[in-house]
């Protein structure tokens, strides 16, 4: 696995990792929380980002 450089993203791919021990029954949830942690990581760094200098939006 890869370094993301995040903690919240490295979190989640933890989190990810503890399926094993899991009943499938209890994957989905555990999914859906994952995904929410990253989507808001993701908005999260939407907002702080500097403006780019470059012309791209």
């Amino acid at each position: 696995m890869t370094e993301s450089g995040e903690a919240r993203v490295a979190a989640a791919l933890a989190r990810l990792g503890g399926l094993g021990e899991l009943p499938v029954r209890e994957h989905v949830p555990v999914f859906e929380e994952v995904l929410s942690g990253l989507e808001a990581t993701l908005a999260s760094m939407d907002d702080t980002s500097p403006a780019r200098g470059d012309g791209a939006s």
